[in-house]
């Protein structure tokens, strides 16, 4: 079955730096997920001057995945690629080789995801594009697994040195190193999204200018975005669901029914410091979401929700009294789910 998804591409025009749960300058994760772009939309909407409804909770009528990588030549179609599902395959004897290097394997171009989500395995997949007998696969391309000619590193990583100067000015300054995303030709980002975007794409206009990530008074972060649809082929009927955003569940006792022996999942934790003055000082509250990926059972009388929003604001009693307004932090665990046959 077609399903036709309105997609937005971040064609990023400066580095990016994206801070990790150690709070690690050396390093950047590689992706940004759903929740982190759905709280910086929301704080580009409210530094504007962005009326809330009554009794605001989170939900600006939209749901996104996270955000995945695309390469494009600026006059080419955008070769668009998604992640694999946490289950593990079983593989069959004599192909430990392949096995490793199907592990490695993080992206699935646009074509393979589609036949991986209809019963596909990675087994099946990887074998299309052995050379010969030889030990070498011409869709392997880094963590990347494509017939398009794409170069592996379309997105590198820079380490540079900065310093830190002291606030007082009479500490000595320390060094540090941040790694930085770079993307070549008109490469980026990109994100699928459900639900009513207006207010979505007047953020994402804000977000252009101010940029996106950690070091964005640095110049990192900088993008322009282009609205688009992208039609996925997908199974007509299957008992599972796979996310492609973080996803917090609504009911823990539903949730119970839909972890059967085929599903898979793995979490990820999240929280971090409050970004804006003067909570900076301030850490969330912190919560376990299923990382993109993972997979649920999902019946037609007992089908997947798509999750819920949470405050991760800290009890204000327990902070200093000119630190006690600190505002709601909604933290949103709605995920967007495409069918998936497990192989």
């Amino acid at each position: 079955m077609k399903h036709n998804f309105t997609i937005f591409r971040l064609h990023f025009t400066a580095p990016l730096h994206l801070g990790n749960e150690r709070e690690d300058y050396a390093e950047s994760l590689g992706i940004i997920h759903s929740d982190s772009l759905y709280a910086a939309l929301t704080a580009a909407l409210f530094k504007v001057g962005w009326q809330p409804p009554e009794k605001f909770e989170g939900h600006l009528g939209f749901t996104i995945s996270s955000l995945f990588p695309f390469y494009q030549k600026k006059e080419e179609s955008p070769v668009y690629f998604f992640p694999k599902s946490r289950k593990q395959e079983i593989m069959e004897e004599g192909l430990l080789e392949d096995h490793k290097k199907i592990k490695k394997i993080k992206w699935l171009d646009k074509e393979f995801f589609e036949a991986y989500t209809q019963g596909k395995s990675m087994q099946e997949l990887y074998s299309r594009g052995k050379n010969g007998k030889k030990d070498e696969n011409k869709y392997l391309k880094g963590d990347y697994f494509t017939k398009d000619a794409i170069p592996e590193n379309f997105i590198s990583k820079q380490v540079f040195p900065r310093v830190t100067v002291s606030r007082n000015g009479k500490d000595d300054a320390e060094p540090f190193y941040m790694e930085r995303l770079f993307f070549s030709d008109h490469s980026g980002m990109f994100f699928l999204a459900e639900g009513d975007t207006t207010l979505l794409e007047k953020a994402l206009t804000i977000l252009e200018q101010e940029g996106i990530g950690t070091d964005r008074n640095v110049g990192n972060g900088f993008f322009e975005y282009k609205k688009d649809t992208l039609e996925l082929e997908l199974p007509d009927n299957s008992n599972y669901q796979m996310n492609l955003s973080l996803f917090l569940p609504s009911d823990k006792e539903h949730l119970k029914e839909q972890l059967d022996n085929q599903a898979a999942y793995a979490f990820k934790k999240r929280g971090g410091w409050v970004s804006t003055p003067p909570y900076n000082t301030i850490r969330k509250n912190r919560i376990y979401m299923f990382e993109e990926g993972s997979l649920f059972q999902s019946e037609a009388d007992n089908p997947v929700t798509n999750g819920r929003i949470v405050n991760l604001k800290p009890d204000a009693s327990k902070l200093p009294k000119d630190l006690q307004g600190i505002h709601d932090i909604w933290r949103n665990g709605k995920a967007i789910f495409i069918p998936f046959k497990p192989s």
